[in-house]
C-alpha cells in the first residue's frame, strides 16, 4: 500500500488525518471548512472521539488533502489503490432537476384547470416508483422536473381550500426532491428543497405534512453533521402532531411513529444508548396501534419498518451481536420498499464487518446491491462498506470485492 509522509501503517484514521494535516501546515478551522464541517467535528475525528463512518467524508477529506490514494487515510494491510475521484457524487437527472428547483416562476401561467386530486395521485405514484423500483433515482429523477412545475404552477392558480391540497401536494414532491437527490445534490439545493417542502406544508396549516416536512428536513441535518438540530426538529415535530393522533387518519399516527424512528437512530449515531432505545420504543408502540399490515406511503412506517430500526440502531451503537440476531429473526419480503429492503442489508453488512466477518459481510453487500443497486450506490454507509471490504476482504476473495467496488462506483472499472 502506499505510504504518504512515512506514515505509521498502525495509525488510526484520525490519527492519519491530524498527522497529514500538520504535515501540510493546515489548521484544523481551515481543513474542516473545505469538508462544510467545523474544527470541533474534525478534533473529534483526530482524537478517536468520533468514528468516521462516512465514505462521503472520507472522500472530502482526501480531496482537501491532495491525496491520490484513498487508503492514506484508511490504512490497512492492503495494497490495493483506493484512488480518489474528484467532486462529489453525480447523477445525470441533476441538471434537470437543478432547473425546476432553480427556475421557479412567480406568476400564474395559462394553463388547464387543475385537478388537485389527480395531481396529487401523480404524487403517490411517484412515491410508490421510488420505493417499489431498482433504478429509483434514475426512474423517479426523470419524472421530477414536470412534477416540480406543475405542482408550482397549480399553487400559483388557485386558491381557497384547493391551493392548500396543492400545497400539500407541492411539500411531498419537494420532500420526495429531498429523496431522490439526497447525496448527490449540491448543498444549496439540499437546503431549498427541505426548506420549500416545509414551508408549503406550513402555508397549508396541515399538521401531518408538517410533520413529514420536519422528518425530511430532520435527515439532511443528520446527514451534515447536525445531530442535535436533527434531533430537536424530530421531536418538536412529533409533539406538534401528537395532541391530534386521537381518531385522526393511520397516515397521522404513521408519521408520528417515523419521527419517532428518526429520532432513535439520531440518538444511535450520536452514541446516546438509552436514548435511541426510548424513541425506538416510542415508534414500536405507534406501530402496535396501527393494523398489522400498515405501511406510510413515504416513509414506509409500519411494523416491518421498525424491525429493520431496531437493526439499524443496535449497528449504530457498535452492538453487531445484537445487530445480527435480530436481522435473523426478519422476514426481509414483508417490506414492501426495495430501498428499504436494500439498505436493511447493508446494516446487515456493516455488523458483520463491526464483528470481523468479511466473508459474510462481502455476501450481504453482494445481495443489498442487486436487491438495490442505486440504493448501494447512492447510499454512504453501503460505499463506506464496499470499500472497507475491498480493502479488507481476503486474498481469495478480492476478486469479488473489486467487482462489487466497481459495481458501486468506488472503483475504476
Amino acid at each position: 500500500m502506499p505510504q504518504y509522509d512515512d506514515t505509521p501503517a498502525d495509525l488510526s484514521t484520525g490519527e492519519r488525518v491530524r498527522r497529514l494535516r500538520e504535515s501540510r501546515g493546515m489548521s484544523r478551522a481551515v481543513l474542516a471548512g473545505l469538508c462544510g464541517r467545523g474544527p470541533d467535528w474534525l478534533k473529534k475525528i483526530e482524537t478517536g472521539e468520533r468514528d468516521l463512518d462516512s465514505y462521503t467524508l472520507l472522500l472530502r477529506l482526501a480531496a482537501a488533502l491532495q491525496l491520490a490514494d484513498l487508503s492514506a487515510l484508511t490504512g490497512g494491510d492492503s495494497d490495493i489503490v483506493q484512488p480518489v475521484p474528484l467532486g462529489r457524487l453525480n447523477h445525470p437527472a441533476m441538471p434537470d432537476i437543478w432547473a425546476a428547483v432553480m427556475n421557479r416562476g412567480f406568476t400564474p401561467a395559462a394553463t388547464e384547470p387543475v385537478d388537485v386530486s389527480l395531481l396529487q395521485g401523480r404524487v403517490d405514484q411517484t412515491w410508490r416508483l421510488w420505493h417499489t423500483s431498482k433504478q429509483n433515482r434514475t426512474e423517479v429523477g426523470a419524472l421530477l422536473p414536470d412534477l416540480i412545475r406543475e405542482a408550482e404552477a397549480a399553487v400559483r392558480a388557485l386558491d381557497g381550500t384547493e391551493r392548500r391540497a396543492a400545497l400539500v401536494a407541492l411539500s411531498d414532491t419537494y420532500r420526495l426532491t429531498g429523496q431522490a437527490t439526497a447525496y448527490v445534490a449540491p448543498a444549496e439545493l439540499a437546503w431549498v428543497v427541505a426548506d420549500r417542502a416545509l414551508a408549503a406544508a406550513q402555508q397549508a396549516d396541515a399538521p401531518a405534512a408538517i410533520a413529514a416536512a420536519a422528518w425530511n428536513l430532520g435527515n439532511i441535518l443528520r446527514e451534515t453533521a447536525y445531530p442535535e438540530e436533527a434531533l430537536r426538529t424530530a421531536t418538536e415535530a412529533a409533539e406538534l402532531i401528537r395532541p391530534h393522533l386521537d381518531g385522526a387518519p393511520d397516515d397521522w399516527r404513521g408519521i408520528y411513529g417515523a419521527l419517532q424512528l428518526h429520532a432513535a437512530v439520531t440518538c444511535a449515531r450520536d452514541g446516546r444508548e438509552g436514548d435511541a432505545w426510548r424513541y425506538w420504543d416510542a415508534g414500536h408502540q405507534t406501530a402496535k396501534s396501527l393494523p398489522a399490515s400498515y405501511v406510510h406511503p413515504s416513509t414506509v412506517f409500519g411494523r416491518a419498518n421498525v424491525d429493520f430500526h431496531e437493526v439499524s440502531v443496535a449497528t449504530d451503537l457498535m452492538k453487531s451481536h445484537k445487530a445480527l440476531g435480530l436481522a435473523d429473526d426478519i422476514d426481509p419480503d414483508v417490506m414492501p420498499s426495495i430501498e428499504r429492503r436494500a439498505r436493511l442489508w447493508v446494516e446487515v453488512a456493516r455488523g458483520h464487518l463491526q464483528r470481523g466477518d468479511t466473508t459474510a459481510a462481502l455476501h450481504v453487500m453482494q445481495r443489498a446491491h442487486t436487491i438495490g443497486a442505486e440504493t448501494v450506490a447512492y447510499t454512504p454507509s453501503a460505499r463506506t462498506a464496499t470499500a472497507e471490504l475491498w480493502r479488507k476482504a481476503p486474498r481469495a476473495l478480492r476478486d469479488e470485492a473489486g467487482d462489487l467496488a466497481v459495481k458501486v462506483g468506488i472503483a475504476a472499472p
